[in-house]
């Protein structure tokens, strides 16, 4: 088929538009941080506060392997939907009933609202990449960038922008942003449709290699990709990637106010200065770091972009311990780690569909994706718990050192040599 012949969609561009709107939203998972010191002020710990994020981050991950299996059978559109729905009911459910109560925002927030996350996020990538086959990196970086802006919007709306948290309280704040998460769901998911079978861009030709391959593209099964070693390698890497950024994300306004104040700043200058380390600074290189760094990959290879990605991010980590007491060299800490992560969302699912094949990205993408999840839990818990013993600098060490071993990892990473069986 070429594009002349009638689509479901009058342009693929639409997809795009559709996928930064439900990204948008799904991205209030990295506006946690904004809350966080209200909580810490009204009785939670630091490893609490990290709890509520990291049990959201692993419910995301594990529903997505869900989502991934139910997409072919109700189609994107009404996936994305419940996950208008669920997300939603999340948020609204911590507001009207959650309280300052950490079990309840654990569920309403972590377990709810991060399986609404889950069911909608494969959506804009698998729908995405059909209709774009011919800049996969690219479309891939701008369907998820909406998620990494979406932070920035959800902050700032939170704090200085909007003043939601000081106006009307924490909890009112949360119904607010689940009512807007439903309504701008649903819009977003009315683009959510798969081209016609075998549908391709006029004048596109598919290549006959992968990218970093030397074999013939070949489309692999869930069942079949978990029985390649290439898979679990690729989770390892994804793993210690995502742990040391979330990591970042949970810890990048609590360990700066720390630094700040230890260097002579009041708590206010330094509530301030660190808020904008994450809202803008972090926030929006995460969203273009997913766009830059899809471009770059069409061009330069998914494996060499992982590899420089991975080995820059362990050196950024690592540093960010001496740079956050200072406000210019918080900021650039800031910039860097949020562009190198963002940069995972754009590389990982591309590379899933250069090694097991574009047909079942959705599905497979989940498997991958639960290497995400895992970074949730050990790279916010360990920081949190290192936090409240006094030890911040110990947690980006060791984050760090795993964004080291990672870049050597897919360095060393072939693709599979044979033909599925």
């Amino acid at each position: 088929m070429n594009a002349t012949q009638q689509l479901p969609i009058s342009n693929r561009w639409f997809v795009v538009f559709g996928a930064i709107i439900i990204q948008l939203c799904l991205g209030a998972i990295y506006a946690w941080s904004v809350f966080t010191p209200s909580l810490v002020e009204a009785g939670w710990s630091k490893a609490q506060t990290q709890g509520v994020f990291s049990v959201g981050l692993l419910f995301f991950a594990l529903v997505m392997v869900l989502a991934g299996r139910i997409l072919p059978i109700l189609g994107p559109k009404r996936v994305a939907f419940f996950g208008a729905i669920v997300l939603g009911l999340g948020y609204l459910g911590a507001g009207l009933f959650g309280g300052n109560s950490f079990l309840l925002l654990l569920f309403f927030i972590g377990m709810v609202g991060g399986s609404g996350i889950g069911l909608a996020y494969v959506v804009p990538i698998a729908v995405g990449m059909r209709w774009f086959p011919d800049k996969k990196g690219l479309i891939t970086g701008l369907a998820v960038a909406g998620f990494g802006f979406g932070a920035t919007l959800w902050v700032k709306l939170a704090g200085s922008w909007g003043s939601l948290i000081t106006t009307y309280g924490l909890n009112t704040t949360f119904a607010i942003y689940g009512i807007i998460f439903f309504i701008a769901i649903s819009i977003g998911s009315i683009w959510m449709l798969f081209p016609p079978e075998g549908w391709k861009p006029e004048g596109y030709t598919p290549p006959t290699t992968r990218a970093d391959q030397s074999e013939k593209a070949e489309d692999y099964s869930s069942k079949e990709m978990l029985k390649t070693p290439q898979f679990y390698f690729l989770f390892i890497t994804f793993a210690f990637g995502a742990s040391a950024g979330l990591m970042s994300i949970g810890l990048m306004k609590l360990f700066p106010m720390t630094a700040l104040t230890a260097n002579g700043l009041s708590t206010a200058q330094a509530s301030a200065i660190a808020g904008t380390a994450m809202a803008i600074f972090f926030s929006l290189a995460n969203g273009i770091g997913r766009i830059v760094w899809g471009a770059i990959s069409d061009k330069l290879g998914r494996k060499k972009s992982i590899t420089i990605m991975m080995l820059t991010q362990g050196v950024f980590v690592i540093a960010f311990q001496w740079m956050a007491g200072t406000p210019l060299l918080l900021y650039l800490g800031a910039t860097l780690i949020g562009f190198n992560f963002g940069g995972n969302f754009a590389l990982f699912p591309t590379m899933t569909a250069d090694t097991w094949g574009t047909r079942y990205v959705g599905q497979n993408y989940g498997w991958v994706f639960l290497a995400y999840g895992f970074g949730g839990i050990l790279g916010p818990i360990m920081g949190g718990y290192l936090g409240d013993m006094g030890n911040f600098p110990l947690a980006f060490t060791i984050c760090g050192v795993l964004c080291l071993i990672a870049a050597g990892i897919i360095f060393s990473f072939k693709p599979p040599q044979h033909a599925k069986a």
